[in-house]
């Protein structure tokens, strides 16, 4: 489990997937757009959102304030288990 800070329109970059384990972040403050396998969807706090085991995701915090988020990780991880996608980008 880990707590990430993302400043207004800034985003978690790359875009990444956890082959081997799954994701599940809750946004404690702020607002903006997460990606997900191609499906962008809007988040704000108190939003829960699962990326699945292998699914490519990255978050874009498009408020005016700074986002604050918890990442819960199964099984536990370090960047051994990330893969990057360093040209995904949100289409819009």
């Amino acid at each position: 489990m880990c707590v990430i800070r993302v400043a207004p329109g800034d985003k978690v970059k790359p875009a990444h997937s956890h082959p081997k384990g799954e994701e599940v972040i809750y946004i404690i403050q702020g607002s903006g757009r997460v990606l997900v396998d191609g499906e962008v969807a809007p988040v704000r706090a108190g939003s829960t959102v699962l990326f699945p085991t292998g699914a490519v995701h990255m978050l874009h915090n498009t408020g005016a304030d700074e986002m604050k988020v918890v990442c819960f990780f199964s099984p536990a991880t370090n960047l051994d288990n990330y893969k990057l996608y360093e040209g995904v980008d949100f289409p819009f």
